[in-house]
């Protein structure tokens, strides 16, 4: 029972990941048949768009859209790849910029929880390691108490992010990216079924996150209990 208890566990906690990376990968290779890469459509559709002042950058930090800057941030290979990941990805990525020029409120709001996450994120790793020290020099339980609950919400705000996150994913994937790559014929009819697999996998890398947020929550709550 506990076997079949710690397996269900590693694959709630790692399948999402695996699948998204296994997925993405298979996609991977270069494609004769494209005209241009996952930079240049994702400029292409920018400028298609009325957003022409959005630039396209490379990042090492993932795929992803800074509301922020304004910045379409894209990895070397799905900037400089002529592959269907790259493509896709880098619809997915302008369709949060679509998202940001209609004023999609669950953006916004997303936006905002991000910052206040980092913080609390922040506040919440150094409660968890006062707690012990406090305990030991006031030698008051209530106090011990209070820190602990506070550093446990601030370090749960970051799943709490990731999950948030996912519904806005969903719309940059279905709402936005699949009917410009559909409709402009950027991709072929053969090929949306895998596209739809990909922006699966761009939404879900936001499901594994929010997991690996839990598990980091459940790592200190198994070190504050030693």
């Amino acid at each position: 029972m506990y076997i079949l208890i710690l397996l269900l566990f590693i694959i709630i906690i790692y399948g999402p990941q695996l699948w998204t990376k296994q997925i993405l990968t298979q996609y991977s290779q270069p494609r004769d048949d494209f005209p241009g890469t996952g930079g240049e459509l994702a400029r292409h559709l920018l400028d298609r768009l009325n957003l022409s002042t959005v630039p396209v950058q490379l990042t090492e930090l993932g795929d992803h859209y800074d509301p922020i800057q304004k910045v379409v941030r894209l990895s070397q290979a799905n900037l400089e790849g002529k592959s269907l990941t790259a493509v896709v990805t880098a619809a997915h990525e302008v369709g949060h910029a679509i998202q940001d020029q209609i004023g999609y409120q669950p953006l916004q709001q997303r936006t905002q929880l991000v910052k206040f996450a980092q913080s609390a994120e922040k506040l919440g790793a150094i409660l968890m390691v006062m707690i012990p020290i406090v305990a030991l020099v006031i030698k008051i339980p209530a106090a011990s108490i209070l820190m602990f609950l506070g550093g446990l919400a601030s370090l749960g705000t970051a799943a709490l992010v990731h999950l948030v996150t996912l519904p806005v994913e969903w719309d940059a994937s279905f709402k936005r990216a699949l009917p410009l790559l559909a409709k402009g014929q950027y991709i072929n009819v053969k090929d949306q079924r895998a596209a739809k697999l990909i922006l699966t996998a761009c939404a879900l890398t936001y499901v594994a996150a929010s997991l690996a947020s839990l598990l980091n929550l459940w790592n200190w709550l198994k070190f504050l209990r030693r």
